[in-house]
């Protein structure tokens, strides 16, 4: 078995059984990793130095094939359902002993990394790949260990992922041939049948999602990170395309990360040492810092070139609407290193409400951000998903159900509890539609959005006045610097006030049906925080 690389770790890959393959590769250097991935025709170099790739079938995860090992460890701690489909021990033992021997006549690219900025929380990482481009991902999304750190490091958990390797569902006990399934006793996620690097990340952040609030008391949180020169954290929540990586992105700011964060008692640190930001549609002007990040080291997945060069189309959606880059956060400039930094003074909860209800920005009082942070709301649009042809709304508890392995409950609490032990503002943010829904009215514009966040993060909204939102009851500011007054309330911007008031009514009515399913849960200072329904007569 020959193997070379930086392997300058005490242990081995027969400590997970895997004893035989054809090759191993430790540790490799972005470069080389480009080099394996171009020689293994995994994909081409673009114009700025990334390595464009495809993910194959799958553009993006697959919620119904992930799955949680179901003992005597986890049977009693995790929410069991839709989320965390309970996967048997002895069928994940035997499906690991299939995937070893399948890797045994492969080249294998192994690497060691951290998840978690903070030193006391930091999670090790092995992982085994048999793509090189796979391999530099993982690079460039977690932490990546010093020459000396290598020479220490042991694993605390480990990912296989193989996607040329497909399950047999009818003996392996897998709802398709592909699959992603953590291991909280064995410490291991194992993912095949699927090219999409996301799992891997995904997986790990579903691992802190349970070890931190589980073991640690620490709030893990889907959600972007930065620091103002006064050292003024702000917290970013929101679901995918509500522009949470990109509102991130402030040049006036230090970008702690755009992603996946915990909250201590002191502070609050990145899970990872990367981005991975959607591509759709980029330009320099509208996302300078993510797109100059796109050099060489960086990974553009399922984009396509204008044709005859070698320059990426970033409006082709051929392959998919879910095209994403994959950098180090060195490659941002103003990223700081290491990532953490001071509890928050400002959260702000991102939704892209294609309905036009929501206002552009607004302020929560303590029931109404529980509300919310347990709801999860945004809407999803046409031409995003097959079969979406009109705006729907979509709930996601803490803005993460995907990823939670506990009940929203427990992550709901250890919010409020930080919301009371500090003093917080929290603001709800719709970067959606105004003067109408989607089809009639038009995107909230990015510059309105970022000047209403500024605004918020220089305390100019702290001496405004305020009105209420007669169904949602959130205050929305009369005035913001840069931004039309006009906007500011969304019922001004439609030209049917009886349409705008019938549409605000039903999202309420979509608010309230969602929330019933925590209702049981929730104490009288969450459930206060509900809109106002309005009685039919």
């Amino acid at each position: 078995m020959k193997e070379f690389g930086n392997n300058q770790t005490p242990m081995d890959l027969k400590s997970l059984g895997i004893n035989q393959a054809k090759e191993i590769a430790w540790n490799l250097t972005p470069a080389q990793l480009v080099e394996e991935a171009l020689k293994n025709n995994e994909g081409y170099l673009t114009d700025t130095g990334a390595l464009m790739c495809d993910t194959g079938k799958f553009t993006g995860r697959s919620p119904k094939d992930r799955f949680v090992v179901k003992d005597e460890n986890t049977e009693n701690s995790v929410w069991w359902g839709d989320v965390n489909i309970a996967f048997a021990p002895e069928k994940f033992d035997a499906l690991y002993q299939k995937m070893v021997a399948f890797l045994a006549d492969r080249k294998l690219y192994v690497r060691d990394a951290f998840a978690g900025a903070h030193p006391e929380y930091r999670l090790n990482l092995r992982i085994v790949n048999t793509q090189a481009w796979q391999n530099l991902f993982c690079y460039n999304m977690f932490l990546r260990p010093t020459a000396e750190e290598l020479q220490t490091i042991s694993p605390d958990f480990t990912i296989v992922c193989a996607p040329e390797f497909q399950a047999d569902p009818a003996v392996d006990g897998t709802r398709q041939p592909n699959f992603a399934i953590i291991n909280f006793t064995k410490k291991m996620i194992l993912i095949g049948g699927t090219g999409y690097a996301g799992e891997m990340k995904k997986g790990i952040f579903s691992v802190l999602n349970y070890l931190l609030p589980h073991e640690r008391n620490t709030l893990s949180m889907h959600c972007s990170a930065n620091v103002g020169k006064n050292g003024d954290t702000a917290i970013f929540f929101g679901l995918s395309g509500t522009g949470k990586t990109t509102l991130s992105a402030d040049p006036n700011r230090g970008l702690i990360g755009d992603d996946e964060h915990g909250w201590t008692e002191d502070s609050v640190f990145n899970f990872e040492g990367g981005c991975y930001a959607k591509v759709i549609d980029l330009s320099r002007e509208k996302e300078p810092q993510i797109w100059d990040a796109i050099k060489f080291g960086a990974i553009v997945e399922n984009t396509r070139f204008v044709e005859g060069t070698r320059t990426v189309d970033y409006a082709n959606n051929s392959v998919t609407e879910n095209t994403r880059t994959a950098y180090p956060i060195h490659h941002i400039d103003n990223a700081i290193e290491p990532s953490r930094a001071d509890i928050p003074k400002n959260i702000f909860f991102l939704t892209a409400d294609a309905f036009g209800v929501l206002p552009p920005i607004s302020r929560l009082n303590k029931s109404q951000a529980m509300y919310h942070f347990i709801s999860g709301y945004t809407a999803k649009v046409a031409g995003t998903e097959v079969g979406v042809t009109e705006p729907q709304t979509t709930f996601s508890a803490c803005f993460g159900a995907a990823f939670l392995p506990l009940h929203p409950t427990k992550y709901a609490e250890m919010l409020g509890n930080k919301m009371t032990e500090n003093n917080v503002n929290v603001w709800l943010v719709n970067t959606g539609w105004t003067g109408g829904a989607y089809g009639t009215g038009s995107r909230m514009k990015l510059s309105y959005t970022r000047a209403m966040i500024t605004a918020a993060l220089n305390g100019e909204l702290e001496n405004v006045t305020f009105k209420k939102h007669p169904i949602f009851g959130v205050e929305m500011p009369t005035e913001c610097p840069n931004v039309p007054a006009e906007i500011l309330d969304p019922r001004n911007t439609w030209q049917d006030k009886e349409t705008y008031d019938q549409k605000a009514n039903e999202l309420a009515k979509s608010f309230v049906k969602n929330f019933g399913k925590y209702a049981d849960y929730a104490n009288e200072e969450i459930l206060a925080g509900a809109p106002a329904v309005a009685v039919e007569a």
